[in-house]
């Protein structure tokens, strides 16, 4: 059988599925446990050449009514290409489930379930959607929680400690450091059998030896009766040890896990975070000073306070976006860079200038001190439109102008009446912006949006409708692109 390939979500229990009374699904033979990744339908005689593992395959069995047919042959060739199940629709040819079907898969371990004359495949797959993505909402919610009280603990006295009681509460584990010789110093959750022990002991020296830093390694081992009788208590374990830090001389932090989903992979990253900048005597300077930083930050510190750790004020506020979302961030010259939701975010020390880098798009802030970088970001964040519709390399703040006359708040509020019919379409929005920067261009804003020309007379001449305006109209264009300056990414 074939490992699946990784889903674009969180697989989901066959029992989940059966349990919805709209489908009328019925359990035939198997494992209700199975974990389903998606949903692929099919009546060819070998579905093997087309199946990736962990699907529900769906048949009205078209390829079991010719003659000669084997229903065993076609079970063992969906059991060898990794399907978590098989859903049996009977009609049009077939009244029931034949029982050699039933008796082939429960000789293969595959999971069978009827679907009932009233229920489409399309309901069935719609329906493992749907749970699907109920289940990463779910994951979603776990993690962020989680991420939560990791940050509640290491603000409490005794840091390391909180932190670690809370990653093993929910990883339903144990979290434990170790110290550079091997020697457990601080844990909190479950005991651990002595075999899960030994196979935890031999991981945390794997990554103590480790040459680079940070290192990992992973392995699991069958679950026993644990001193506490807590998770893991059958079944298998998964165990973890990650390095935290860069120093030969770091923490080792072991985990031991009764399940190891994508959620629990965030959580303990997340702990790893906060449990390097905890346990981290011997960084460099500059490091231990930003790592300080963010603690203050985390504890409830004024921005204003902890700037000083930072560098030399005034700073400059870079925004920057490029067109390979894989790219590593740009070499903008500073270690204090954001680059976690799309737009690389970075803040630059006072003698530091942007340049121009290739295949990225930047704007950049003025210089602005600590009670200002709130308004640099801002400043950044507008700079970096204004280059994208103008299609350039870089665009910085520039300072007077009318934004320099206007109050801001009044500017943000005459800009967002002004433009207020077209704030729910943001293609709409996002046509004046580039058909304004190149001076009503049509040609010329296609190509930078990837439309056709018509597509933009549609959207311009939608915009002017909309707007009430003259879009000929020198001083109207004038009004608008200030009114645009103004709104964010969200309009």
């Amino acid at each position: 059988m074939v490992e699946p390939l990784v889903p674009f979500g969180p697989p989901v229990r066959l029992a989940a599925l059966l349990a919805r009374p709209e489908l009328g699904l019925r359990l035939v033979a198997g494992d209700p446990g199975a974990e389903l990744h998606w949903v692929h339908t099919s009546e060819m005689a070998d579905p093997y050449p087309y199946l990736l593992g962990g699907e529900l395959l769906l048949t009205a069995g078209v390829q079991l009514a010719d003659a000669g047919a084997d229903p065993a042959r076609f079970v063992a060739r969906a059991a060898e290409a990794g399907a978590a199940a098989l859903g049996f629709g009977v009609t049009p040819v077939y009244d029931t489930v034949p029982g050699a079907l039933a008796e082939a898969c429960a000789r293969y371990g595959l999971p069978l379930v009827e679907v009932e004359p009233g229920t489409t495949f399309a309901a069935v797959a719609r329906a493992v959607w749907r749970l699907m993505a109920d289940a990463r909402l779910h994951e979603l919610r776990r993690v962020t929680d989680a991420q939560r009280a990791l940050a509640t603990a290491a603000a409490r006295p005794g840091p390391v400690p909180a932190v670690l009681k809370v990653l093993a509460g929910r990883l339903g584990g144990r979290a434990a450091l170790y110290a550079p010789d091997g020697t457990e110093y601080a844990a909190a959750g479950r005991g651990l059998t002595p075999e899960e022990a030994a196979a935890l002991d031999r991981l945390v020296a794997v990554v103590a030896r480790a040459q680079r830093r940070p290192s990992s390694a992973a392995d699991t081992v069958p679950g026993g009766t644990s001193g506490t009788g807590g998770p893991g208590a059958s079944g298998q374990v998964r165990l973890a040890a990650y390095s935290l830090g860069t120093g030969r001389e770091g923490l080792t932090l072991g985990l031991a896990l009764a399940r190891h989903e994508e959620a629990d992979q965030r959580i303990a990253e997340t702990a790893m975070v906060l449990l390097s900048l905890l346990t981290a005597p011997h960084q460099g300077a500059d490091e231990a000073a930003r790592s300080a930083a963010l603690v203050r930050l985390l504890l409830g510190a004024r921005p204003e306070e902890v700037a000083p750790l930072l560098g030399e004020a005034p700073w400059t506020v870079v925004h920057a976006r490029g067109g390979d979302p894989l790219a590593p961030p740009p070499a903008l010259g500073t270690p204090l860079v954001d680059a976690s939701d799309g737009t690389v975010r970075a803040l630059l020390p006072a003698g530091r200038d942007a340049a121009p880098q290739p295949g990225w798009t930047l704007g950049v802030s003025a210089p602005a001190g600590p009670d200002a970088l709130a308004a640099a970001d801002a400043q950044a964040a507008r700079a970096l439109r204004r280059a994208e519709a103008a299609h350039t390399g870089l665009a910085r703040h520039r300072p007077g102008g009318l934004d320099a006359l206007v109050d801001p708040a009044e500017a943000d509020a005459h800009a967002r009446a002004l433009l207020g019919p077209l704030l729910d379409s943001p293609a709409l929005v996002e046509t004046l912006r580039v058909w304004l920067s190149l001076h009503g261009g049509w040609d010329r804003t296609a190509a930078a949006l990837g439309v056709h020309r018509n597509t933009v007379r549609q959207r311009v001449a939608r915009c002017a409708a909309l707007l009430d305006a003259d879009l000929e109209d020198a001083q109207t264009r004038m009004e608008l692109w200030f009114a645009l300056s103004r709104v964010g990414d969200d309009a």
